[in-house]
């Protein structure tokens, strides 16, 4: 996207100097509000509960991200990459709901986020947000990668318009049943989801155009659905096809049941996965969509991550507080967002006031969407997810990568999400050690100890910092990896306002630069550009790097540097 050249006191900024964009962001955050209805809707069935549970959480959201801040172009709601995570908290607890009815475990969950929001509260006022980055690059991936796939299979049985009960909760169960599932469809509905499907993919090919970034595909795939089903009478054949809305949007709210949690012990150790597991996923998804945001502002913008993580904490306990699922950033309504001329995070707000509007007076509309499009719109999300194209990408950036990437995916699936997690940063951290133990000094001397790899992977890489004649130079003297990176960053964030320019120097001692600080370091070197710092980087060749890719590994192997 072509960046917008203006002066920094004429940048938008959030809180009430944003109001004077309010024009651009009241546009915006209409056609938002018109992605986030059935993409929340979809998100709270895949999360097994009703999809008016996704609409309040967007509707929470979008009240507390404008006064609290932190990014600035970034739409917050309900997200799917936390859909199966959700739905395997509440399938703990003793089961999850669906698009008419709430789980009974869905009290207990309510309490789980409650808590995730207060540890987040926590975390950002403590400053540790940006220790999300310290999960390398290709365990994110893999993780979303993963998460596309269990939400592709488990959207199956809406798409096909299976009438059973599916009684599989994992991966491999579930594709265990697909043909339960197909022999059990229901053609009608079959046919309008694969019609939508299809007109997904169609529009998706055609994306450079302008109305398909302002309209995504999603929206104008509902809209298609919701008339062929009009057409198909598929509340004739079973009302259960359509979204079902409850005709008083906000009666019957669902609160936490801290005191029925309490009286059961047996389901602590399930509560405290629970927390663990959201608290880590939200962390690592929010800020990897935050940055990915970023890099696409026009304004250049960058967020705050601790103020992102403390609107993220407020949010998800205000939401567990009205039945409300966990709040995190979302891309694809981000993107639309911007696409449509947001400014700040009032579009958050416009999108929230729109959402209550479509609750109130348009509920009848909002009934007509069949549930197999929004299973055929979550599927197509799911993709994007784990297409080909992005296991490419990731095989370009270095063959490690690839299989970090592959091996969080297969443990994600087969275990679940916090192992699958655990299990990439374990593996990265093992590759890591063993490519320091190959490394040589510049001048060819011994290789470091394990103990020494270990050590230094998790202190800061910073050896000193000066101010010569109004450059900035930073020495960098122990290998940079995803463990420690951010610690560098850090330092290039107190730079003095009196440099002019920045020299990063890479000593001897740097016998390693991965994959996700070479990412991060790229990242800042365009910030700063941008701010008419100039950045350079001393010493980057002297390491052999293993890869084409521009961010691929480089390491410091007996002076042999690959073409």
């Amino acid at each position: 996207m072509s960046s917008i050249p203006l002066e920094p006191r004429d940048v938008p900024q959030n809180g009430l100097a944003g109001l004077k964009h309010l024009r651009y962001d009241l546009l915006s955050g209409i056609v938002v509000s018109l992605v986030s209805l059935p993409l929340s809707s979809g998100i709270a069935i895949a999360s097994g509960a009703p999809p008016i549970v996704g609409l309040i959480s967007a509707i929470v959201a979008g009240f507390i991200f404008p006064l609290v801040g932190g990014a600035y172009v970034t739409i917050a709601g309900p997200a799917a990459g936390l859909a199966p995570a959700v739905m395997a908290i509440m399938i703990s607890f003793g089961g999850a709901g669906d698009a008419e009815t709430v789980g009974e475990g869905y009290r207990f969950l309510l309490v789980v986020i409650f808590i995730v929001g207060c540890v987040q509260v926590v975390l950002s006022l403590l400053k540790l947000a940006r220790f999300a980055a310290m999960i390398p690059v290709a365990v994110v991936e893999g993780m979303l990668a993963a998460i596309g796939l269990l939400i592709i299979v488990k959207q199956l049985p809406k798409f096909f318009g299976f009438t059973g009960k599916p009684h599989a909760h994992e991966f491999l169960e579930i594709v265990g049943e697909i043909p339960v599932y197909v022999r059990g469809m229901t053609v009608p509905v079959f046919a309008i989801a694969i019609v939508c499907l299809i007109l997904l993919f169609v529009l998706d090919s055609f994306k450079r155009y302008r109305i398909l970034q302002i309209l995504p595909p999603q929206l104008l795939a509902v809209i298609v659905g919701a008339i062929l089903g009009h057409y198909a009478n598929l509340g004739t054949i079973d009302p259960a096809f359509l979204i079902r809305l409850p005709e008083n949007p906000f009666h019957g709210i669902h609160s936490p049941d801290f005191n029925a949690l309490l009286a059961r012990p047996d389901l602590w150790q399930a509560a405290l996965v629970g927390v663990v597991m959201l608290t880590m996923i939200d962390g690592v998804e929010s800020l990897a969509t935050a940055m990915a945001i970023d890099r696409i502002d026009p304004f250049h913008r960058k967020s705050d991550s601790n103020r992102v993580l403390l609107a993220m904490g407020i949010s998800n306990v205000a939401s567990s507080m009205v039945g409300g699922l966990t709040i995190i950033p979302g891309g694809v309504k981000s993107k639309a967002n911007i696409a449509a001329g947001g400014r700040t995070l009032w579009a958050n707000f416009t999108n929230s006031i729109c959402l209550m509007i479509y609750l109130l007076v348009g509920a009848a509309l909002i009934n007509m969407i069949p549930l197999g499009v929004l299973a055929a719109v979550l599927i197509f999300t799911g993709w994007k997810m784990c297409e080909p194209l992005v296991w490419k990408h990731i095989a370009q950036i270095g063959g490690e990568q690839l299989v970090i990437y592959s091996f969080t995916i297969a443990v994600t699936l087969l275990m679940d999400l916090l192992w699958g997690i655990a299990a990439g940063v374990v593996a990265k951290l093992v590759f890591s050690v063993l490519m320091c133990r190959q490394s040589v000094d510049v001048d060819g001397g011994n290789r470091p100890s394990l103990a020494k790899c270990l050590a230094d992977f998790f202190r800061n890489p910073v050896d000193r910092r000066e101010l010569i004649n109004h450059v900035y130079h930073i020495y960098v003297n122990k290998p940079l990896v995803c463990f420690n990176t951010m610690q560098l960053v850090d330092e290039l964030d107190e730079i003095p306002s009196e440099a002019t320019a920045v020299v990063v120097h890479l000593d001897a001692g740097v016998r390693l630069i991965d994959h996700t600080s070479a990412e991060n370091l790229r990242h800042s070197i365009v910030e700063y550009s941008h701010s008419n710092l100039p950045v350079e980087i001393v010493g980057l060749d002297r390491l052999d790097q293993l890869s084409r890719h521009e961010t691929g590994l480089r390491v410091a192997v007996n002076g042999v540097r690959r073409p």
